[in-house]
């Protein structure tokens, strides 16, 4: 008997993964977690049945939403990254010598044990000394923070749920009071394709354009996730992704990616009109 998991991304659209083995269930004071290996991404990890990472194209997320900053910005020291409990976030940010300190906030404990146990392609960095994690709400935790972090990432889940709170305005102030002169917002933005996506894409976005002098969305491509057009959004005070990004800060490092790149970099930030139009029309 074959043994499918199946996502229901719109009432409409469901995508389906062939499944070698269900290798971990746990439902923890905030959601649903499981971790399945499947024939053709390998192992996920699916929160309240919803498709958080796949082995196969996790790098697509996690170096779309790390090195854009880190390559405008190649001075970043204090990094917070609020969600992330898979540790892919933190696994890219360690990579860079020159960051000092990571303080990783998830409100969800178990999703970082199951990680650490099924998904070390991702949690492997967890233990890195820089890494100091914090097993509270990450809303509650930037409150009073004033000029401490030069990068805040927010990989976040959909904003239903535990990560609700971290798409309002009152989230979004407590952010920037918490960034540096030079500091960078990162943030998960959800996607232009389908109408319960792009609701909330154009919420977050004009929440942060009302915040951030500076404020643009940037596209990646993602194929397990719903359409596999997703963006982030980026956010900050006085640096530009385009103006002030010097393709040199990133290749001097001598990185190896594998989706990101300094040309990608480029393009990510020129987007289909269709998506301009959905942005443009919150303002």
């Amino acid at each position: 008997m074959e043994l499918w998991y199946t996502e229901n991304q719109t009432p409409n659209v469901k995508f389906s993964m062939k499944v070698k083995s269900h290798l971990y269930a746990e439902k923890s004071p905030f959601q649903e977690i499981e971790v399945i290996d499947t024939y053709e991404f390998g192992r996920v990890l699916v929160i309240d049945g919803w498709t958080m990472v796949t082995e196969k194209d996790e790098f697509i997320y996690h170096e779309m939403i790390t090195h854009v900053a880190l390559s405008t910005n190649p001075d970043i020291k204090k990094v917070l990254v609020i969600g992330a409990g898979d540790g892919g976030t933190v696994r890219e940010l360690t990579r860079y010598e020159t960051i000092e300190k990571i303080d990783m906030v998830e409100i969800d404990e178990v999703v970082v044990k199951a990680s650490k146990e099924f998904l070390p392609f991702t949690a492997g960095k967890l233990d890195d000394p820089r890494v100091n994690l914090y097993f509270e709400d990450g809303i509650k935790f930037v409150e009073g923070k004033v000029n401490q972090y030069d990068l805040i990432i927010v990989d976040s889940t959909d904003p239903i749920g535990p990560g609700e709170g971290l798409f309002t305005v009152e989230f979004y102030n407590n952010c920037f009071k918490a960034l540096t002169e030079k500091g960078i917002l990162v943030n998960q933005g959800e996607s232009p394709y389908y109408p319960n996506n792009s609701r909330e894409m154009k919420r977050a976005y004009s929440k942060l354009k009302k915040i951030f002098p500076i404020c643009e969305a940037y596209q990646y491509h993602m194929p397990t996730y719903a359409s596999g057009h997703w963006l982030f959004g980026f956010a900050s005070k006085t640096l530009h992704p385009i103006k002030d990004f010097n393709a040199a800060n990133f290749e001097k490092r001598g990185l190896k990616t594998k989706y990101y790149n300094t040309n990608i970099h480029v393009g990510a930030f020129a987007l289909p009109n269709y998506v301009l139009e959905q942005l443009n029309s919150e303002e």
